[in-house]
């Protein structure tokens, strides 16, 4: 990452991209992310049909609820600083 900003510190940015490998590893570090996921998505459908929506998720990490959103019909967009 070249780009600067106040808002952005590349020691977070390198931080979670060198855990990206880990981030699907539904008994490491990020189990609670994967045990809490389907409660994020039901709060989120109690709210809106997902089928056939555009959703943006800005700050997707690994991508585990963009992944679950799109299981329900959206049509998922997700990014984050890290690659």
């Amino acid at each position: 990452m070249t780009a600067t900003s106040e808002n952005v510190h590349a020691h977070e940015i390198n931080k979670f991209g060198s855990l990206a490998e880990r981030w699907w590893d539904r008994h490491g570090e990020f189990k609670t992310l994967h045990d809490i996921n389907p409660l994020r998505i039901r709060f989120i459908r109690d709210y809106t049909d997902l089928d056939g929506k555009r959703i943006i998720d800005v700050g997707c990490g690994g991508g585990i609820l963009s992944e679950g959103l799109a299981k329900f019909g959206a049509d998922v967009t997700g990014i984050d600083l890290s690659e």
